[in-house]
């Protein structure tokens, strides 16, 4: 019995308090909408996607190498020249341009990207609730799939680059490479912002968006950051087996932890624009008749 009164005196106390009630309203929400679950499948697609786009990383790289001896030197002593197997062909300058093979990785690549966005947008309509008969038909949702990854695609790529020059880059001075991961923050925090934007239902403002893509834009970031850090200085020293097993077993912890990390922060959106706090601890979803969960404030 005491147990159950300190659970009441804890639920009545942040109720009371939004630096409380506010977080553990979004982590109801997100438990009751299948947060794990949908992070998860975005993961899935998410990790598929990478070989293709390594498969053209590489091709490219095969291009723009030859002849440049310097340039080589500079990527060989970036992160990127520790990657398992992908190091080693730089060291050993066997990378060849394909045309095949980046015909190849761009259509694999633009295929599995849409499989990533089109879970995405599942993801999203789950948390906004939108009715399966409001969302977008099959031709219609990959359309808009195609055209987030145009937009979103590019922008992602250039704060990766940012994030792994800034960690990595010894030869910077400290307040460039601090300027290099300021900018990489504030192109994320645009390019989320956008993507919850056009994501989200009809009638929700960009203002009501801006906070979610603030936090998730401050987490992806630190992911990043902590993503370049563990293959400058663990994956370096592995040998190539067991680097091979360290990248696989890192690069999929680090896209669900990305995924969850944004879909946290779309909930807090969600959250905050339809006041679904504070709400009970002890309350529990309720299905409406379009087969969505409903998270109700008491």
């Amino acid at each position: 019995m005491r147990a159950r009164d300190g659970l009441d005196a804890l639920d009545r106390f942040q109720q009371r308090h939004r630096v409380l009630g506010f977080p553990l309203a979004v982590r109801q929400k997100y438990s009751d909408d299948q947060g794990g679950y949908l992070a998860a499948t975005i993961a899935y697609y998410g990790f598929f996607s990478v070989f293709p786009l390594l498969l053209v990383l590489v091709t490219v790289l095969g291009y723009v190498l030859q002849g440049r001896p310097h340039l080589e030197h500079r990527i060989v002593g970036s992160a990127l020249g520790q990657f398992p197997v992908l190091g080693n062909e730089l060291k050993q300058q066997s990378l060849k341009g394909n045309g095949v093979a980046l015909a190849v990785g761009i259509l694999a690549s633009t295929w599995t990207g849409i499989g990533v966005l089109l879970a995405a947008e599942n993801a999203m309509s789950r948390l906004w609730e939108v009715p399966r008969p409001r969302r977008l038909g099959f031709l219609a949702a990959r359309l808009r799939a195609l055209l987030l990854l145009v937009l979103l695609g590019g922008g992602l790529l250039v704060t990766v680059g940012l994030s792994a020059l800034g960690t990595a880059g010894g030869n910077l001075g400290l307040a460039v490479r601090l300027g290099v991961i300021i900018g990489s923050l504030v192109t994320d925090f645009l390019l989320f912002w956008l993507a919850f934007r056009l994501l989200a239902p009809t009638g929700i403002s960009w203002r009501c968006l801006r906070g979610g893509a603030a936090a998730a834009a401050a987490g992806y970031e630190a992911l990043q950051l902590l993503g370049s850090y563990y293959v400058s200085h663990t994956l370096r020293h592995a040998s190539n087996v067991y680097g091979t097993f360290g990248l696989v077993i890192g690069l999929l912890s680090w896209i669900y932890l990305t995924a969850t990390v944004v879909l946290v922060a779309a909930e807090a959106n969600v959250v905050a624009t339809r006041r679904l706090w504070p709400r009970s601890l002890r309350s529990a979803p309720t299905d409406d008749a379009n087969g969505s969960e409903a998270t109700d404030a008491p």
